[in-house]
């Protein structure tokens, strides 16, 4: 179970630094582990949940305690080893166990309302609580985990030494990294100074 970060004294990340593709909602937390610990403050994880799409904007949750940091790093653990687990034919009872728990909750209840230009956004009913947000991505992993087509989806990403999980739904299933633009650029010149180490030799 990885540490529950403390409090120091960083700048929220940009969004764009946060990262939201691995195409499910459980496993883009898993990924904020990775390759350096991006929830190190309650701004951080405000940043992940406007991010992920669970809350509209920061404004709609005005608190974000660190016991809610706290929280949402065991959810990250526990949602951890029940994917691995899964690739690998390795059950975790324990973790599958606290996942239906905060599933039990019901998530924040969404609404519709009109912008300033007349368009429709997505708004929540009420303000959140740290065990709704839970629940929404408790929810997910139940929901991703219980469809075997999705499930059959789940990779591994091939980068050296990256432990991201992602959902594969590219034509003909033969996507291999997290990223392309990270993994697959990494090993794209990897292997350019492999050729150009043996044509030098």
């Amino acid at each position: 179970m990885a540490a529950v970060p403390t409090e120091p004294s960083h700048p929220p990340l940009p969004p764009h630094e946060l990262r939201f593709d691995s195409g499910r909602l459980c496993l883009d937390l898993v990924a904020t582990a990775h390759p350096d610990e991006r929830l190190t403050s309650t701004d951080r994880l405000r940043a992940w949940l406007v991010g992920a799409g669970l809350v509209p904007d920061p404004a709609a949750l005005p608190v974000c305690t660190s016991a809610w940091l706290a929280a949402f790093c065991e959810l990250r653990g526990r949602v951890g080893q029940l994917v691995r687990g899964e690739l690998a034919g390795h059950p975790a009872p324990a973790a599958l166990e606290r996942v239906n728990l905060l599933a039990r909750a019901a998530p924040p209840a969404p609404r519709a309302v009109r912008a300033a230009d007349g368009g429709l956004v997505k708004a929540l009913h009420d303000e959140p609580d740290c065990p709704a947000l839970l629940a929404a991505v408790a929810r997910d992993v139940v929901d991703l985990l219980t469809d075997p087509a999705a499930r059959g989806c789940l990779r591994q990403c091939e980068g050296d030494n990256c432990p991201i999980i992602y959902l594969d739904t590219s034509r003909g299933r033969r996507r291999r990294w997290c990223s392309s633009e990270v993994c697959g650029n990494r090993e794209r010149v990897a292997r350019h100074r492999r050729r150009a180490a043996l044509a030098r030799a």
